[in-house]
Formats: structure tokens, sequence, C-alpha cells
């Protein structure tokens, strides 16, 4: 009985074996494939420049992805997880609204200034109109966890009276990524054409700063505005929230 049970348990430990070498060499492709296409873009990103970075043959790519489109599809899939990911681990209060507001901008700016690659790779499947990306089934599902969470800090900031009833979380999305990603993706071509070197970290704290300050005033409600200069005014908003909103994690 003894060998009986061996040889029925030899097989499950290969089968883990196989399975695990084949995670391996699928995640070693997804990365050499996320670093071609950034560098080369979708056209200049050949299967064979891919294998050849992922230390693999042109077949497995075939195997596991079924064409080049597939394996692009997957990269950024894999990108958007990331964030998405990213994104699910940041501790929000939305009882405190304006304070996790504050830090989903934080965030959002700071993960396209930390992950270049990111940026490129969407310039690249823009300049393919979406085409790729439109034949994700899972791209839909990290952009709706990232506009849930907006929308949570929106309705708890309007029922406390201090946001506007009439926003939507689209918009505010919209808004906070379009700042984060147009600076991001333009920071070359602007530093030579404003002649300012956008990637100070002076330069980027005060853009921070003014997205913040920006998004604030956008979403509070009319009976919070008043003609106080900018920075003192935001100050003054954030004092005037109740005690349980104003109180900051430890």
């Amino acid at each position: 009985m003894a060998d009986s049970r061996s040889a029925s348990t030899k097989p499950q430990r290969r089968t883990g074996v196989r399975e695990a070498a084949a995670q391996a060499t699928r995640d070693s492709i997804l990365k050499a494939a996320t670093k071609v296409f950034a560098k080369y873009g979708y056209d200049g990103g050949s299967v064979e420049k891919i294998s050849k970075a992922a230390k693999s043959y042109d077949r497995m790519i075939y195997y596991y992805f079924g064409s080049k489109e597939g394996l692009f599809i997957a990269v950024l899939e894999g990108i958007y997880k990331r964030m998405d990911d990213a994104e699910a681990a940041i501790a929000l209060d939305a009882s405190r609204p304006v304070e996790a507001l504050t830090e989903v901008i934080r965030f959002v700016l700071g993960y396209y200034r930390k992950n270049p690659e990111f940026v490129t790779l969407l310039n690249t499947e823009n300049l393919h109109k979406g085409r790729h990306i439109s034949k994700s089934l899972r791209a839909r599902e990290y952009s709706s966890r990232a506009v849930a969470i907006i929308a949570e800090i929106l309705a708890s900031g309007a029922a406390q009276g201090l946001f506007r009833k009439d926003l939507v979380a689209r918009d505010i999305y919209l808004l906070i990524a379009s700042t984060g990603y147009f600076y991001t993706s333009n920071r070359h071509t602007l530093t030579a054409f404003l002649g300012e070197p956008l990637e100070s970290p002076e330069a980027i704290t005060h853009w921070e700063d003014f997205v913040i300050e920006t998004v604030l005033r956008t979403v509070r409600s009319d009976d919070i505005q008043d003609n106080t200069p900018p920075h003192e005014d935001t100050t003054k908003w954030q004092k005037s929230q109740p005690a349980q909103s104003r109180a900051r994690s430890s």
C-alpha cells in the first residue's frame, strides 16, 4: 500500500513543478514584453526581441498568448492590474473625504511619476486608437474600482456638506488622471518648451500641491467657497470639517 500511495503522489508533484515552471516562463515573457513594448512600441516590439529578452523561444509566446497582439493585451492588462492593486492597498477613510481625496490625488500623480513605462505603454496604445485594450475582458473591472473609490469619497463629502451633490465620479477621476498623466508623458518636451526643469523635486511638489488645490476647489460645496487667496482658502476649508473628518490617521 505504501508503494501505491507513493506512486499516486508522484504525478501530482510533477504536475505542480510543471505548472510552476510554466507560470515562471509566462511571467518572464510578460516582464520582457513590457520592457520591449515600452521601448520600441507595438510595431517595433517584435516577437524575436521579446523572446530574446525573456531568454525564451518564439514558440512559447504563441503557446501562452496566441499571438503578438494577445501578448500586448496581456501586457496592458498587467500594467492596469498593478496600478489597481497598488491603489487598493491605500488605507483610505471615506469618512474624512478631504483627506481621502487628497491621498487619491497623491497616489495617482506619484504612480505615474514612478512608473513611466505605464505612461509610455498607454501612449503606444492610444496611437493605435485603443484597438488592443478594447478587446480585453479585464480592463473595465480595473477602471471600475478606481471610479468606485472616488464615488464613495464624493458621497461621504456630500453627506457631510463638504462636497457638491452634483458631482460625477468619472469626471473627477478623469480630472485627476489627466493632470498626472499629461505632466508625466510630456515632461521632457514641456521642460524644453517652458524652460523649466519639471522633474525637479521642487517642481513636482509644486504641481502636486496645485492639483490638490484645484480638485478640492472643484468638488467643494458652494456654501464653503469664499474669496480668500489660494492655499489659505484650502487650509480654512479643511479646518471647517467636523472633528471626525479633520482627525488625522495615526
